[in-house]
């Protein structure tokens, strides 16, 4: 579950950065109730991604500087005695 728990947090970072209201890095860890570190480690992962973030210190906010999108869903079943159970399917992270 530690995976969705990364997910749910990435979602959350690319919300903020998107609405541009992330604030200073360590407000955001705050905010997020992450560690900085932890923080910084998302912001790779979009990095990775090729998400264009860059930080304004003027505004004291993330931003995105090119249009990106961000989509989250999730499908899980579970198969047992040969009974398949719909736990999630295609639904988005809250």
């Amino acid at each position: 579950m530690n995976k969705i728990k990364t997910l749910e947090n990435l979602q959350k970072l690319h919300l903020l950065i998107e609405a541009e209201c992330t604030g200073p890095p360590r407000s955001l860890s705050r905010r997020m109730e992450l560690s900085e570190r932890s923080v910084y480690n998302l912001l790779e992962v979009l990095k990775d991604f090729n998400a264009p973030v860059e930080y304004s210190r003027r505004r004291k906010t993330y931003y995105y500087s090119n249009h990106f999108k961000l989509d989250f869903r999730i499908s899980l079943s579970v198969t047992n005695n040969n009974e398949v159970t719909e736990l999630f399917k295609g639904s988005y992270l809250n």
